[in-house]
């Protein structure tokens, strides 16, 4: 057959530019397992010594550990949604932690993680903690629920709608409550009781597996009380001491059934949030309490994809990626001994803050990225990389360009994510109370009246009178304002920070529908 030249000189010259066509001819599985609440101390592969995560410790031998990674926001929805968007969620109202009867955040048909993969001939598969809103207002939770998982590029889907201390307690499997008894229906109210069942406030003896510290005192489901009322749904309520089990055992189903084809698995497991309510078998396996014990269940999570992969041998033709939605947070509503038991644990590693602050504890956490046929094990990296850089960096990964119109905020990270380079993005604003600006290892927190402590979670917020500028090659624990030192350096970090949140994008390539 005669060959068109054209076409054979436009493969080389794509073939010369692109260092990554080599990827291209075999993209890989993509697994990325989604901790919540899991800070950047909290794996023994990271500095922990209270605590033993084998799994999680395989999968830095044999791949590539983070030291710089992020998530986009210092709490789960707003991480959620940049995660799958490439958007800043501070961009949009409405993006704020989500109640548990919340309307789906993101609009139904916009370009996610997901369906860049599903526009390779990717299966897309969610299982675990979704915590986007699902439905529009008013949804009835007693026939099809949707918009969901399936409006976003998700093939199939298993999810728990929010957390696990909020109702609806129940999973919801392809658009409909798993196992829910027509008979039965389920009522969810987050602004007044439905009916006169006991609560937590009002019933605290009926609380036998954990009681709340503050708040989590409405509706008690499985003898825990919860935020929000519920009623009805009793064939279809989850049992959180196997919810773990139930969300591992789908996730493992998923790769099975797509073992002969490219899949991409999201697996967001639950632990470590609250209510920490591991299976017997983890109980008392830690001495730092239920914490303690969900931190090795988790690990458990881990260890069954892989050993899952290996049994089916997509080992080397799978990436896999852990990391978490923000950082840790000990009190977080339940009194389950974790600040009593805690000892000389530092679930936050050298760093300050955790879930809900401003300082670099609030977003900095594990990111772990394992590709046999790729990655060179036991390896490390300093480059900054955040997961809303994933929408732009999986595209590439798959031969895809970025749209102009969508992922305004997401940076190609393929080369630092996979160790090939040092250098990530250039800079990331960090979301929390307040919008902090790393550049470099500069970091700079503005001045804001908030409050600089809760002392519900015990959490130091990171707010300040005055601007605060750390350098964090120096002084990661941000112990050293260096404001009053360094003005110069602090004018220039607030009008790049003021430019970024003026814009509606910070993605040089992106255009807006108004910009075109």
């Amino acid at each position: 057959m005669k060959q068109n030249p054209f076409l054979v000189i436009a493969i080389a010259l794509f073939t010369i530019a692109s260092p990554f066509t080599d990827l291209l001819a075999d993209s890989p599985n993509i697994i990325f397992i989604y901790a919540d609440d899991i800070g950047y101390g909290d794996l023994t592969c990271y500095g922990a010594k209270s605590v033993s995560t084998p799994n999680l410790d395989r999968l830095a031998k044999e791949g590539l550990r983070h030291t710089d990674g992020h998530s986009a926001s210092a709490t789960c929805t707003p991480s959620r949604y940049a995660l799958l968007t490439g958007e800043y969620a501070w961009r949009r109202k409405g993006t704020g932690v989500a109640t548990g009867d919340a309307s789906m955040i993101i609009e139904p048909g916009r370009t996610t993680l997901a369906s860049i993969l599903q526009k390779s001939d990717y299966r897309t598969g969610y299982v675990g903690k979704w915590h986007l809103g699902l439905g529009r207002p008013g949804m009835s939770w007693n026939g099809p629920i949707k918009p969901g998982p399936k409006d976003l590029g998700f093939d199939e889907h298993f999810v728990i709608p929010a957390t696990g201390d909020r109702v609806p307690c129940v999973y919801i499997e392809n658009e409909k409550v798993a196992g829910l008894d027509q008979n039965d229906p389920i009522k969810v109210s987050f602004d007044k009781p439905l009916d006169n069942s006991p609560t937590g406030k009002s019933r605290p003896d009926l609380l036998f597996r954990t009681k709340p510290s503050h708040g989590h005192d409405m509706s008690i489901v499985n003898g825990i009380s919860r935020i929000g009322y519920m009623s009805g749904g009793k064939s279809a309520l989850w049992d959180d001491e196997s919810m773990a089990d139930v969300i591992t055992a789908k996730a493992k189903s998923f790769i099975e059934k797509n073992q002969k084809r490219q899949f991409f698995l999201y697996f967001s497991s639950h632990d470590i949030h609250v209510p920490r309510v591991s299976h017997p078998r983890f109980s008392g396996k830690t001495e730092m309490g239920p914490r303690g014990d969900a931190i090795v269940q988790l690990d458990w999570c881990v260890g069954q994809i892989l050993d899952q992969l290996d049994q089916l041998n997509l080992t080397d033709q799978s990436m896999v990626i852990f990391s978490s939605d923000n950082g840790p947070v000990v009190d977080d509503g339940y009194q389950d001994d974790a600040v009593a038991k805690i000892g000389s644990h530092r679930p936050a590693g050298p760093f300050r803050g955790g879930k809900y602050s401003n300082f670099e504890g609030g977003t900095r956490v594990p990111l772990l990225v394992r590709w046999p046929a790729r990655i060179k094990p036991g390896t490390t990296s300093e480059a900054l990389i955040c997961q809303i850089d994933f929408p732009a960096t999986f595209a590439r990964l798959t031969g895809q360009k970025l749209e102009e119109n969508i992922g305004p905020d997401s940076f190609d990270v393929l080369d630092a994510l996979l160790g090939r380079s040092q250098h990530g993005r250039d800079h990331l604003v960090e979301d929390a109370s307040l919008r902090s600006l790393r550049v470099g290892h500069f970091k700079f927190i503005p001045a804001s009246k908030g409050r600089p402590f809760n002392p519900a979670t015990g959490t130091e917020l990171g707010n300040s009178n005055d601007d605060q500028l750390y350098d964090l090659s120096k002084d990661p624990g941000e112990t050293k304002n260096l404001a009053k030192f360094y003005p110069e350096k602090v004018a220039e970090m607030k009008s790049r920070l003021l430019g970024i949140r003026e814009s509606d994008h910070s993605r040089p390539e992106y255009k807006s529908a108004t910009q075109k």
